[in-house]
């Protein structure tokens, strides 16, 4: 079976470490890497073609910029958004579509191997 290939470029250090710690142990999901500088996530995943990219939320009112690009230019990769501070996730995929995410562990992991079925929603 194919693993789920993520990239973790979520900051601050603190939640990527969170985001890690629920994904890193799972038996079909492989971290390619993690970033810390919001700059390299363009050419990380030109250069690692992930599954997903989990990314912060600063604003769960508005998109992340890179969000747009990425979906834009791999539209295979789906896109995670999660916001620390205001305990808020939000789903990016194909065609800039997107839906909110229980933030927690679960919710997490339900979404990066596909057993949610979000409502088709354009925002943002």
């Amino acid at each position: 079976m194919r693993k789920i290939r993520v990239l973790v470029a979520n900051r601050p250090r603190l939640m990527r470490d969170l985001v890690l710690a629920t994904i890193s142990e799972q038996p079909d999901i492989e971290v390619l890497g993690e970033l810390e500088d919001d700059s390299k996530i363009a050419q990380a995943v030109a250069e690692s073609q992930p599954d997903f990219v989990i990314i912060a939320l600063d604003s769960p009112n508005e998109r992340p910029a890179i969000c747009e690009y990425l979906l834009i230019h791999h539209p295979r990769v789906k896109v995670l958004a999660v916001a620390a501070e205001q305990d808020n996730s939000v789903f990016f995929w194909s065609d800039i579509q997107s839906a909110p995410v229980e933030s927690s562990e679960q919710g997490i992991l339900n979404v990066i191997r596909g057993k949610t079925r979000p409502g088709l929603q354009r925002v943002m």
